[in-house]
């Protein structure tokens, strides 16, 4: 569970980066980056940190940042309904992404969480540096990681339905909880 000055620390030095990485935005985005510890309570080893720019139904464009090692964990969007799941093109802005998926296992430069071997699958890496991007098909599973120093990324996507996001470890909650 997250602490409130937790959150905020986190959304001061999520923006920090965002702005090192030449993205311009403004006190009150600052205010809406969502900070996600996936209620694993270890928010700098797995989670996450997302500015949502704007979601519809039918698009959505958002900058995710990753504090320096942070991993984002092994995750897909689901087929729901007759949609086939979110399509997503993942931009980098700023630092080294390591992404994973599915494919030859070939990890070199990131790392899987101590502990966690069983819920990160998807051990192809593709190392991303900047203005680097890829297109991820509905129901890829995937995992994220920054380098040394953080990472900044564009999120660029169909319909977004974070909230139906499957995830590998089973352990996670999608929606953090926060508290005084």
């Amino acid at each position: 569970m997250l602490k409130k000055k937790e959150v905020f620390e986190a959304q001061i030095k999520a923006a920090e980066l965002i702005k090192k990485s030449g993205i311009k935005i403004s006190d009150e985005e600052v205010k809406r980056i969502e900070v996600v510890d996936f209620g694993l309570g270890n928010l700098q080893k797995e989670g996450a940190q997302i500015l949502t720019f704007y979601s519809t139904n039918r698009a959505s464009a958002k900058v995710i940042v990753l504090f320096p090692y942070q991993t984002l964990p092994e995750h897909w969007h689901p087929q729901i309904g007759n949609d086939p799941g979110k399509e997503e093109t993942i931009r980098v802005a700023y630092g080294t992404v390591y992404l994973y998926i599915p494919g030859e296992a070939n990890i070199k430069e990131g790392f899987i969480p101590k502990g966690k071997e069983e819920y990160y699958t998807a051990r192809h890496e593709i190392v991303m540096k900047c203005c680097d991007q890829i297109t991820l098909i509905p129901g890829t599973k995937h995992w994220l990681q920054s380098g040394e120093e953080g990472a900044v990324m564009y999120s660029f996507s169909t319909c977004a339905r974070d909230v139906l996001d499957l995830f590998s470890d089973p352990h996670i909650v999608r929606i953090p909880k926060i508290e005084e």
